[in-house]
C-alpha cells in the first residue's frame, strides 16, 4: 500500500467544489472558431456548424452575423431560426446589439454569435458583446461564435508587428481559454488570394505570419485542455533527476481550474546519489507546498507500481516527467513511455519532457 501524506479538503473546500460542478453543469458549452485574418471562412464554418446541429434536431437559433452576408453566408442563414439584433444609435454611431432578452425568453439549445469582439454602445447591459455570451452561456444556452487571432487583446503586440494595426475591438484571450472547444479555421493561402482578389507578396508573408501565431494558440489553449483533463482526480509522476517544477505548478493550475485532486508519487528507488536526493527531495518538498497529495510506492517494477496505484485511486490522468537516459530509465526497462501507453488502457496519459536538473 502507498504510504504519504493525506491532505483531505476542508468542508468549505468541499462546498467550493460542490458549487464549481453545479455552475459548470448549468451553463452552456461554448465552441469558438478561431480565424487568423479576415475571409479565412470562419463565420461560414460557424453557420454550417449551426445547420448540422438543426438537422440532428436541436433548437438553433442565429442572434448576430457579420455584414455584409455573401450569397453563401446567406443561403445557410436562410435555413436557421435568427433572433435580429437590436439596432441602435450613440452620438452619431449606430450599433447592432445582441437582444440578450429575446435569447432569454427563447432559451435555444445552441445560439450562433458572430463578431464576439464587437463593442457595444455606452449604457448597456455589458459593454463587449462577449460578456453577453458569458450572460448566454450562464442561462445553459449553447453558443457557437467566431473571432479573428487580431481581436485577441494579449495577441495585439504580436499581430501589429507583422501588420502594423491595432484592433480597436478586443476579447480577453481568458475567455478563448474557457471554451469548451476551439478550432482553428486554416484556410490555405490559395484560397484567401481566391477569396480576396489576388494577394501581393507582402500579403503572403504577413498571413504566412499570422498563420503561424494562430496555430501556436490554438496549440496552446487546446495543450492546456487536454492537460487539464483532471475532472475528478490526476496524479503526477517525478523522479529523481527531472526538474519537475513546471510539471507541478501547471497541475496545480488545471486542478485549481476544475476543481479535482493533485496526487503525486514516487517510486522508491535505493543507492540514489547525493545529487539526485537533493533533487528529488526538493521536487516533493515543491508538491506539498502545491497541497498535492504526496504518494511514495514501493516495488521493483516502477510502471505496475504506477497503474496500481492509479487504479486504487481512480486516476482518471497521468503526467509523468521523462528526464535524459540514466539510471532511472535502465531501471524502467527498454522503454517507459512504450510501457505506460500499453498499460494505461483506461487512463490518459501525458508525458512531460524536463531537463536534467543541472
Amino acid at each position: 500500500m502507498p504510504a504519504g501524506i493525506d491532505r483531505r479538503p476542508s468542508p468549505d473546500e468541499l462546498l467550493r467544489r460542490v458549487q464549481a460542478e453545479e455552475r459548470r453543469e448549468r451553463r452552456g458549452r461554448l465552441k469558438v472558431f478561431l480565424g487568423y485574418a479576415s475571409r479565412v471562412g470562419k463565420s461560414f464554418r460557424m453557420l454550417d456548424e449551426g445547420r448540422r446541429r438543426k438537422e440532428r434536431g436541436q433548437d438553433v437559433v442565429a442572434a448576430a452575423m457579420q455584414s455584409p452576408l455573401t450569397p453563401e453566408l446567406e443561403a445557410l442563414l436562410n435555413r436557421l431560426d435568427s433572433i435580429p439584433t437590436l439596432k441602435e444609435t450613440h452620438v452619431g454611431k449606430e450599433y447592432e446589439v445582441l437582444d440578450v432578452a429575446a435569447i432569454f425568453r427563447r432559451h435555444p439549445q445552441v445560439c450562433l454569435v458572430d463578431e464576439l469582439a464587437y463593442d457595444n454602445p455606452p449604457g448597456s447591459r455589458n459593454p463587449k458583446r462577449w460578456q453577453d455570451v458569458d450572460n448566454i452561456l450562464d442561462q445553459g444556452i449553447c453558443v457557437i461564435t467566431a473571432v479573428n487571432l487580431q481581436h485577441i487583446e494579449e495577441q495585439q503586440d504580436a499581430v501589429e508587428r507583422i501588420t502594423g494595426k491595432r484592433a480597436r475591438q478586443t476579447v480577453p484571450e481568458s475567455f478563448l481559454r474557457s471554451a469548451d472547444e476551439i478550432v482553428l479555421v486554416d484556410a490555405a493561402l490559395d484560397d484567401l488570394r481566391k477569396r480576396g482578389g489576388g494577394l501581393e507578396p507582402v500579403d503572403v508573408r504577413r498571413f504566412a505570419e499570422l498563420r503561424e501565431l494562430a496555430l501556436l494558440l490554438a496549440a496552446d489553449v487546446i495543450d492546456d485542455q487536454l492537460m487539464t483533463y483532471l475532472r475528478s482526480n490526476g496524479v503526477e509522476c517525478v523522479t529523481p533527476r527531472s526538474d519537475a517544477a513546471a510539471m507541478l505548478r501547471s497541475g496545480r493550475r488545471n486542478v485549481d481550474r476544475f476543481h479535482g485532486d493533485l496526487l503525486v508519487c514516487y517510486v522508491r528507488q535505493s543507492g540514489l546519489s547525493p545529487k539526485d536526493q537533493e533533487t528529488m527531495d526538493a521536487n516533493l518538498a515543491l508538491a506539498r507546498d502545491l497541497e498535492a497529495e504526496v504518494h511514495v510506492l514501493d516495488g521493483p517494477d516502477p510502471i505496475a507500481a504506477i497503474m496500481q496505484f492509479a487504479h486504487e485511486q481512480r486516476i482518471t490522468q497521468i503526467f509523468v516527467g521523462h528526464s535524459a537516459p540514466d539510471r532511472w530509465k535502465e531501471m524502467w526497462s527498454r522503454s517507459p513511455v512504450d510501457r505506460l501507453i500499453q498499460a494505461a488502457v483506461d487512463i490518459d496519459l501525458r508525458i512531460f519532457p524536463h531537463l536534467l536538473a543541472q
